[in-house]
């Protein structure tokens, strides 16, 4: 996030899009409900009319995928009408004709057509955002789960540089994380082409520093993704395949393709806190400490580091991750100095990255930290870009086309599956499913249809119904409700019978690899009753 929890009660105008903030971020959702109560305005741009939107001023129920479409119609009425704020373009971005010309291709009618919002409508919300400054974006995975995810998240910031959002309190492009301390995962290094601290493993400067500190020569290229690395098992250019706190035999799209790619690793571990899905097709099981068992931080969405701190020891052979790390590393030969969570934070992640730099145990004590914090007397980074100075200079605009999902509905397959999270359960249920209060308020899955849908195919509310794609298909009760529009289908993917990844498409977006679970063809068959 650009901005901060905290200004989400001052705020006066939101744009949630692509976000079911009530089941997947109903902390965050309480703060933007509570906003709204004393009278902020709420835009909200889904296909489902989720809880959120129960609480919008307008909810513009989009098709599925058409984002930008939708995006680049909103900025071409603010330039049109000059409603965007020229004075902030002009003084703390480029690229703006090469964005004013592509969005000219997106007049309210043609985006209409794709994104079935009324132009008319289209035009009001232009007009509304314009009108209140600073206004503050919201998205999550229904903007980045697709094959145009990295587009649809330049569009965000293209709409919120054009409003001059960026850069000011109650304002910014706000991604609520999919995940407990993804963002400290992220901060760390756990991608494939930075090392902790987003610093490119491609740039031989930095390069060198990590050499020098770890005493270990480092690869030239960036590293593989979660699907590359996959496939390479299947093709044999994986041998063997660290999983550290993953279920990916449920979590990535076509399991089936996903169970014959780690039946092919010749050595797999997994390191977890239970057994899992994936754990089944490990050769070794490494026994890691959970979240209360454990020291160290955690970093939120808003970048803030806080501490965590144990409150009871492992169980049997269990551990903390760093130490199972730290002797695995002894037995290839390199001894680490540190020796708990705090010395490689005091000792190694603030003396190599320079937005932790002045975060340090001790302050945490005292309560989390926003990073970036330069320096030790540095009070933290509440919002991100002060006054438009971006870290490059000056914003970028990146002009961008509607790309449609990768798999459409047809005759064949004429619904759209879309995927999410319930309220209840926390993605495949590795801890959730051992809770029976959780599990008495949601036991199983739904597949979610609308009213029109039901009454055409003559499927009633909780009955038994099939659903199947090119790559698989699941028995699952139907649930009717409004909240879908026609021609989609809602499942999530808590549950292993049920999960909508027997179904999904293993389409990715081409530059973070990340997968389409937001939309893929499906069709709908009601089981017969005898």
């Amino acid at each position: 996030m650009t901005n901060s929890f905290g200004e989400f009660a001052r705020a006066r105008l939101f744009l949630v899009i692509g976000s079911n903030m009530t089941e997947a971020h109903p902390v965050a959702a309480t703060f933007v409900k509570e906003a709204v109560r004393k009278g902020a305005q709420l835009i909200v741009v889904d296909p489902r009319r989720t809880g959120i939107a129960e609480h919008a001023t307008v909810h513009l129920a989009l098709r599925v995928g058409t984002d930008i479409a939708l995006l680049n119609a909103i900025m071409h009425v603010l330039i049109e009408e000059d409603l965007y704020d020229r004075e902030y373009v002009e003084r703390c971005t480029e690229g703006f004709e090469e964005l004013a010309q592509k969005v000219r291709e997106y007049p309210p009618e043609r985006a209409a057509e794709i994104c079935s919002i009324d132009a008319s409508t289209i035009r009001n919300v232009a007009r509304l955002l314009a009108s209140v400054k600073p206004a503050m974006l919201i998205y999550t995975l229904g903007i980045t789960e697709h094959t145009c995810g990295v587009n649809n998240v330049l569009s965000c910031a293209n709409l919120q540089m054009l409003l001059g959002n960026v850069g000011l309190e109650c304002g910014g492009v706000n991604p609520l994380r999919g995940q407990n301390n993804v963002q400290g995962a992220c901060d760390m290094g756990a991608l494939p082409n930075v090392y902790p601290g987003y610093q490119r493993v491609d740039v031989p400067e930095i390069r060198k520093k990590f050499e020098s500190f770890w005493s270990v020569p480092l690869p030239p290229n960036p590293g593989l993704t979660i699907p590359e690395m996959l496939d390479g098992l299947l093709e044999g250019k994986v041998r063997g395949f660290y999983v550290f706190g993953e279920n990916l035999a449920n979590t990535e799209p076509n399991i089936r393709h996903v169970e014959r790619c780690l039946e092919a690793a010749e050595f797999l571990v997994c390191q977890d806190i239970f057994p899992t899905e994936t754990t089944r097709f490990a050769h070794v099981v490494l026994p890691g400490a959970a979240w209360s068992e454990t020291d160290g931080t955690f970093t939120n969405s808003e970048r803030r580091v806080n501490r965590v701190r144990a409150v009871s020891r492992p169980p049997g052979l269990a551990m903390p991750s760093w130490l199972i790390f730290k002797e695995l590393a002894r037995r290839f030969g390199h001894d680490w100095s540190s020796n708990s969570a705090r010395e490689i934070w005091d000792n190694e992640i603030r003396v190599l990255c320079p937005q932790f730099a002045g975060i340090t145990y001790a302050r945490l004590e005292q309560g989390g930290l926003q990073w970036p914090v330069p320096q030790e007397d540095h009070p933290g980074t509440v919002y991100l870009h002060k006054d438009g100075k971006f870290l490059r200079g000056r914003g970028r605009f990146h002009a961008v086309d509607w790309t449609p999902p990768a798999e459409i509905p047809d005759e064949e397959y004429p619904f759209v599956l879309s995927t999410g999270r319930r309220l209840y359960h926390y993605h495949t249920r590795t801890m959730t499913g051992r809770c029976w209060g959780l599990d008495e308020l949601m036991p199983e899955e739904t597949a979610d249809i609308s009213p029109e849908d039901a009454e055409r195919l003559g499927i009633k509310d909780g009955e038994l119904i099939k659903v199947r794609s090119r790559r698989g298909e699941v028995v699952i009760k139907a649930r009717v409700t409004s909240q879908v529009p026609r021609g989609m289908v809602w499942m999530s993917f808590h549950f292993r019978s049920t999960d909508a990844n027997w179904l999904t498409n293993p389409a990715f977006d081409p530059v973070t690899k990340t997968a389409e679970y937001k939309a893929c063809a499906v069709r709908i068959e009601k089981l017969d009753s005898n």
